[in-house]
């Protein structure tokens, strides 16, 4: 069974998006900051990552990205970003921080699950 992390500090998205990724037959983990996703991802080794941008405490989205692509166990994870703010600007910030995809909120539940499905389906191809 594929494994999901959720990292976003609202809770209402977080069971939507267990709710809905679970229909799949899908594992879905959460955290609710980018400190405790960065270490339920260490600890909890998902095939996927979901993350939003803005979030209160110390580290932001893209902070979180940033710190999992530095470390052995959690570099090759892909991340989809999942947020409020849909600027090309930090579309383009996502991408370089290594997120493999971006939605923007409010989303299609149609939109989310087709983007993990591809995620995933990259992630577990020949050479990936």
């Amino acid at each position: 069974m594929k494994k999901i992390l959720i990292v976003d500090d609202q809770l209402a998205v977080r069971r939507l998006v267990e709710m809905t990724l679970e229909t799949r037959g899908l594992h879905v983990l959460q955290a609710d900051s980018g400190e405790a996703g960065i270490a339920a991802a260490r600890v909890g080794r998902p095939d996927l990552i979901i993350m939003d941008i803005m979030m209160p405490g110390g580290m932001d989205g893209f902070e979180a990205v940033r710190e999992l692509r530095s470390h052995p166990e959690t570099q090759s994870c892909p991340i989809i970003i999942l947020t409020a703010n849909d600027q090309k600007p930090e579309r383009a910030k996502a991408f370089a921080c290594g997120a493999e995809d971006y939605l923007a909120k409010p989303f299609k539940l149609r939109d989310l699950l087709d983007k993990v499905e591809r995620v995933l389906a990259d992630a577990s191809s020949p050479g990936s």
